[in-house]
């Protein structure tokens, strides 16, 4: 059996890997947590933390669920606990790419990071409908990356990963530069600023008036048409009055030279400042 040792198990995706984990005998889970609310959070789920000395030395897999800009810190600290052969494995790529974790030349590094259960999908249940992290009910995806190790190191660490936030579809194998394109140029620098806005011009047309309910009913309906239209789920196109309208918008709320932030120099600064450790 394979011994998986979780650093930050009481965290906020060390809780959902905990839980996750907990549903599956493959694996023989060791729980690292050392903050007063992580070990509460662990306690209300019958978890007992065991000390990064003892769990770290004994895993042949080592799973940091802890924020980025620590990752470098705690790296620092658990990498030499590891023992020869064993695989690192990181839940997301700022720290990987911008060269901030500490590694060792007998170890195998793994980076991966789900893709979270897709808009178009077919889900069936309400549970699953409603699952919106994945990690519980819904299949998602997820993108993987050897930073370090032999091929035998990255199917290890796709099996592991595939049940870290089971159910999956696919795992789809990208590089750590590609991740970092991903996340977070594509998904944080790009998408949720759109996402952002969208609601915020929900929220303006309520301030002028437009019953709450009605706004939202309506704005759902048009975001679920858009999203299939745009990205190809149904054989149909805009009106010619929308794409009119889009258009002209498109000059108005967008800066022409927008995808810069996906130059290697930009996702490179997105990278630094995400590992920037807060103000104090």
């Amino acid at each position: 059996m394979t011994t998986v040792a979780l650093v930050g198990a009481g965290g906020k995706m060390g809780c959902r890997v905990t839980d996750n984990m907990k549903k599956q005998r493959a694996y023989r889970m060791l729980h690292i947590e050392i903050g007063e609310a992580g070990i509460a959070n662990l306690a209300r789920r019958g978890v007992t933390p065991v000390a990064a000395a003892e769990a770290v030395p004994a895993a042949d897999c080592v799973v940091l669920a802890v924020p980025d800009n620590r990752i470098a810190t705690i790296s620092a600290t658990i990498v030499p606990l590891m023992k020869p052969g064993a695989l690192l494995v990181c839940l997301d790529p700022a720290a990987p790419c911008a060269g901030r974790v500490h590694l060792r030349p007998d170890i195998a590094c793994f980076v991966t990071h789900p893709c979270h259960p897709p808009v178009f999908n077919e889900e069936t249940d309400l549970e699953s409908k409603r699952d919106f992290f994945g990690g519980v009910k819904a299949r998602q995806n997820i993108v993987c990356a050897l930073l370090q190790g032999t091929e035998a190191d990255y199917e290890r660490g796709v099996a592991l990963c595939r049940t870290l936030f089971a159910p999956v579809m696919n795992a789809f194998r990208v590089t750590v530069e590609q991740m970092a394109i991903l996340e977070p140029a594509l998904a944080e620098t790009t998408s949720a600023p759109a996402v952002m806005m969208i609601k915020e011009g929900l929220d303006e047309a309520v301030r002028r008036g437009v019953p709450a309910e009605a706004a939202r009913a309506f704005l759902m309906g048009h975001i679920n048409i858009q999203l299939a239209i745009t990205f190809g789920e149904i054989d149909a196109r805009y009106s010619d009055g929308a794409l009119k309208m889009l258009r002209e918008a498109q000059a108005k709320l967008f800066q022409p030279d927008w995808k810069k932030v996906f130059e290697p120099e930009a996702v490179r600064a997105q990278l630094e400042s995400i590992l920037r450790p807060p103000p104090q």
